[in-house]
């Protein structure tokens, strides 16, 4: 009798693991008449079973600077040549952003084809979840009240609701086990509504109640595999 270690070269393995992502992101939809190209970072964990099975959860948030409604914001607060004056009577500095996040649950299969080992192939997921998106307002200094604490909530465009994504990519999990990471495609729709009753700006609640805020982009992510101590494999002659 001769024993072996169990290899992820030639074994498909049960591997939990944890990970870390980038994303650059098309908008479409409704998303497209608010809000320009993003950018997203996150994390989660994820389990690959022995037979390649995928799930785990992850938490993703959004991030850019193309804010399209700029000049139909906070209209309210600007003089007639679109500037708004702080305490001091000066021109008030602003910024805004676009922030929001995606909590989801993650699902899907690792088919190893074209792959150093049976742990790594091309992956399909689908996720599960909710996802919310605002305007951020920035006021430099805090210097105009009507832009400072729960007034900004008048002004921010919050939505939320339920969302789905599917990723179509790749999974390289090296024989080392050094070099960790999966690349592709990932499509989300969401499902949303504002969830302000009425926005400071206009008096009025936003005029689309049930949208379809859509987002498409490359996605890459880097793999920290928790590897169990292996166990032995037994060969008898």
């Amino acid at each position: 009798m001769v024993n072996a270690q169990v290899d992820i070269k030639d074994t498909t393995l049960s591997i939990p693991m944890f990970y870390a992502s980038y994303a650059y992101q098309i908008p479409g939809g409704d998303l497209a008449d608010r809000f320009g190209n993003n950018s997203l970072i996150g994390g989660g964990f994820q389990w690959k079973t022995s037979e390649n099975w995928i799930w785990g959860a992850d938490f993703n948030f959004y991030f850019g600077n193309d804010i399209k409604i700029a000049d139909e914001m906070l209209t309210n607060l600007k003089t007639e040549i679109g500037q708004i004056i702080d305490m001091a009577g000066n021109v008030a500095s602003y910024s805004l952003y676009e922030r929001g996040y995606f909590f989801a649950f993650r699902f899907g299969k690792l088919i190893p084809v074209l792959s150093p080992n049976p742990n790594s192939g091309f992956v399909i997921t689908g996720s599960v979840g909710y996802l919310q998106h605002k305007v951020r307002i920035e006021v430099n200094q805090n210097s105009v009240p009507q832009l400072n604490g729960d007034y900004k909530k008048g002004y921010d465009r919050l939505t939320g609701g339920f969302a789905v994504a599917e990723f179509v990519g790749y999974t390289f999990l090296s024989n080392s086990r050094l070099l960790n990471f999966y690349a592709g495609f990932e499509f989300t729709q969401a499902f949303t509504k504002p969830l302000r009753d009425v926005n400071f700006d206009t008096m009025e609640p936003d005029e689309v109640k049930n949208r379809t805020d859509l987002m498409s982009g490359v996605k890459i992510g880097w793999i920290i595999p928790l590897f169990k101590r292996m166990p032995e494999k037994y060969y008898y002659y």
